[in-house]
């Protein structure tokens, strides 16, 4: 039986020559799986169609948004997970999303070999690998670019050479990767970290010093779900979609960072995540809300390893699914709602209300009908600062 392998599949031109590229360098038949987790472009069918006309036996395409915002971008959410306190995952979620479209192909197809686009020198490579062992621990993995030295140059003559069905225009200066919780742009001039980002990089975003009118919205969240924006009842997929395009008109969720790549190196990176941001910061404040204070410290500590394993690729680890458990059980009065206000680039909390609040006003008031017991306060320091003080008496002593 010829040996198959499941590709992961863009439409793009490498992903299109590697069709080919396989199939010459191990004589094995290859299936393309293209995910869509809301990177907008061509039409899923369009892209299902070049992939056979590229020399794929086989060719399946899903429509994986709704998947990506419930399983993969929620979670992240309740995480309030943004790597080196900044970086909102907007890559490393989406890894492990079309992962398990892969690994599903495989074993619906009797593949033996799982291929995907990435390059030897990134983080994406470990994400698809890691996943890929977790979920098939029998099937292997191979990358055309890292393995067979298909650099672009080579991927352009062969693809002239082959007469595919897929335009070999000059390589726009960035690499992007995008999905529907943000959009990642390195590579080119960015390399230099003096260089500043200029305007025509961005795409999900506008210009935050353009003046224009503020937009106040209110989003509602149960269980630390948003459930609806303004009043009206969305899913998280229609969530972080008009929050994308609301935040973003206001240039929102603009990052601009050097960040610690898992393969030892520093890279610069520029993201436009508007959606993710304000529904992060919300989540945020309706936790200072409603989270008890030892709870809410513990959780901070869980957040960034949350964060950490997804960035490096264990969102399938032991580790990471028990964070998990703790993190839905950390949000089970997360309900309320939160007004913002969105101009200038920030995301600003100025209302809060919630059912489940901690936020008691007559223990907080400093007025008329004050209900914290004063007399107590000085007793309390005392007991708490006990062990300090004895220390001190002994080390001035």
């Amino acid at each position: 039986m010829t040996e198959r392998v499941v590709l992961a599949y863009s439409g793009g031109l490498d992903t299109s020559v590697a069709i080919g590229w396989i199939a010459e360098e191990t004589g094995a038949e290859v299936i393309a799986v293209a995910v869509d987790v809301g990177q907008g472009g061509e039409d899923l069918d369009v892209i299902r169609k070049r992939a056979l006309a590229c020399g794929a036996v086989e060719a399946e395409v899903a429509d994986a948004k709704d998947e990506f915002a419930d399983e993969y971008c929620l979670p992240a959410i309740k995480a309030n997970a943004l790597y080196m306190d900044r970086y909102p995952l907007v890559s490393a979620l989406s890894r492990p999303a079309i992962v398990k479209h892969l690994v599903a192909a495989a074993k619906k197809h009797d593949a033996s070999i799982v291929a995907h686009g990435c390059t030897g020198k990134g983080n994406d490579q470990v994400r698809f690998e890691a996943g890929i062992q977790a979920l098939g621990p029998d099937l292997k993995c191979i990358a055309p670019v890292r393995d067979y030295a298909m650099t672009r140059d080579k991927a352009i003559a062969f693809a002239e050479k082959a007469n595919l069905p897929i335009a070999t225009t000059k390589k726009s200066p960035y690499s992007i990767d995008q999905n529907v919780f943000g959009r990642a742009i390195e590579t080119g001039f960015l390399e230099d970290i003096w260089n500043a980002p200029i305007e025509d990089i961005y795409e999900y975003t506008q210009n935050p010093a353009v003046a224009r009118e503020a937009d106040e919205v209110v989003i509602s969240f149960k269980e630390g779900v948003p459930v609806a924006v303004d009043g009206k009842p969305v899913t998280v997929l229609q969530a972080i979609q008009q929050l994308n395009e609301r935040a973003g008109a206001q240039g929102i969720g603009r990052i601009d960072m050097v960040e610690d790549r898992l393969v030892g190196i520093k890279s610069r990176e520029v993201y436009e995540a508007p959606g993710a941001i304000a529904l992060i910061t919300a989540h945020q404040e309706l936790e200072n809300v409603t989270v008890e204070r030892e709870l809410a410290r513990y959780k901070r500590q869980v957040e960034q390893r949350w964060g950490e394993l997804v960035y490096d690729g264990l969102w399938f680890s032991p580790l990471k699914r028990a964070l998990d458990g703790f993190i839905d059980e950390a949000n089970q009065h997360v309900t309320g709602d939160i007004r913002m206000t969105l101009h200038g680039g920030r995301a600003v909390v100025t209302g809060r209300k919630s059912a489940e609040s901690l936020y008691d006003f007559n223990l907080a008031t400093y007025d008329t009908g004050d209900t914290f017991d004063q007399s107590k306060a000085q007793g309390f320091i005392d007991i708490f600062a006990l062990s300090a003080k004895i220390a001190a008496k002994r080390d001035l002593g």
